[in-house]
């Protein structure tokens, strides 16, 4: 089968940073769905292990944790699904990821394509979807019901992919006030467009950009990128017995002290955590994606699609890399189909 992948972490414009390979297909057992990969999107955390990590000597790291396909081999334990049906997934970071034509991917992650969606628009989804749902629900602990009327959330980095619908889910499930940061025109309208009540500029102190609304606090902060620069101003505007729930990966040390005399509560969130552990709760990821599909079939969410690049090979991912590393994409990167 066709796949893309490195041996040697390195930057992106080092020679050999993805290359485009050929590997055995490989074979479903257990709980594996053999998916054919149709769509995939590229997210930051196949940057940063490009980056970092190194492939097993004389292999080759397959990266990639968003995909759309369709089942064409099944494990002996699979009871989820059946061969020719359309799925998504983000998977597991702990196996080959979905740069390649062929996938292996546990069902209880795995969750059935939106009707409504093509390939591309469903593919942009998995990881930012099951990543906002967790964090809003298992983390945070916010209601779906519309019923937190006197919540009032604040998310860092509304524009990107996580923040994209996060968004989304905030505003059409909680019933919170909404703000998102975005520091551009073109993101603070997309922001705006995906629903969220204002929009503010997190270059700025976020305490005066709130105050300029005539917000003194929030009750939830989430921190989707840079939480170590804005650490201090979000201790600030949290609102006493507040929550802090983030994604990434602070350049250093963040002093929890700081949270104690408001009481505030410190929440992470990895979408990665229920697969690695084998939880006993790993069953929730297909439930959970489940029910975005309904979400978006019925038109109350939409694809955070940003772009199309083109077929999945080398040349095309290294692009999406390339982007995604200078902090300027809107919405999530795509790619479709493997060349021939």
């Amino acid at each position: 089968m066709r796949a893309i992948g490195y041996q040697r972490a390195s930057a992106v414009n080092a020679h050999n940073a993805l290359e485009n390979i050929t590997l055995t297909e490989p074979t479903p057992k257990g709980f594996d769905l053999l998916v054919e990969v149709k769509a995939i999107s590229v997210n930051p955390v196949d940057t940063k292990i490009r980056a970092s990590s190194s492939a097993t000597a004389g292999e080759y790291k397959i990266l990639g944790w968003d995909a759309v396909g369709v089942v064409k081999a099944v494990g002996d334990k699979v009871s989820l699904f059946k061969v020719g049906d359309e799925v998504w997934y983000a998977g597991d970071i702990s196996r080959s990821g979905s740069y390649a034509e062929y996938q292996l991917v546990d069902e209880r992650i795995v969750g059935h394509k939106p009707q409504t969606l093509t390939y591309a628009q469903a593919a942009a989804l998995p990881l930012t979807s099951i990543t906002a749902w967790e964090l809003l629900f298992d983390r945070l602990g916010l209601p779906q019901d519309s019923s937190a009327t006197d919540a009032r959330i604040l998310i860092i980095g509304a524009a990107g992919g996580v923040g994209s619908i996060i968004t989304q889910l905030a505003v059409k499930l909680t019933g919170a006030e909404v703000i998102g940061t975005a520091s551009r025109p073109e993101s603070a309208t997309w922001v705006k467009n995906l629903g969220a009540d204002a929009v503010i500029n997190h270059n700025k102190p976020l305490s005066e950009e709130l105050a300029q609304l005539d917000i003194a606090d929030v009750t939830h902060v989430i921190s989707l990128t840079q939480t170590d620069k804005h650490f201090d101003e979000i201790v600030k505007v949290l609102r006493p017995q507040g929550k802090l729930a983030l994604i990434d990966d602070p350049v250093g040390p963040l002093d929890v002290m700081k949270l104690k005399r408001k009481s505030l509560s410190l929440h992470w969130e990895l979408m990665f955590t229920r697969s690695l552990y084998q939880t006993e709760d790993m069953i929730a990821q297909h439930h959970l994606l489940n029910r975005i599909a309904e979400l978006i079939d019925t038109g109350a969410v939409k694809s955070t699609f940003g772009e199309h690049y083109g077929t999945i090979n080398a040349q095309n991912l290294l692009k999406a890399h390339a982007q995604i590393e200078s902090g300027k994409a809107i919405g999530k990167i795509v790619l479709e189909g493997f060349s021939q």
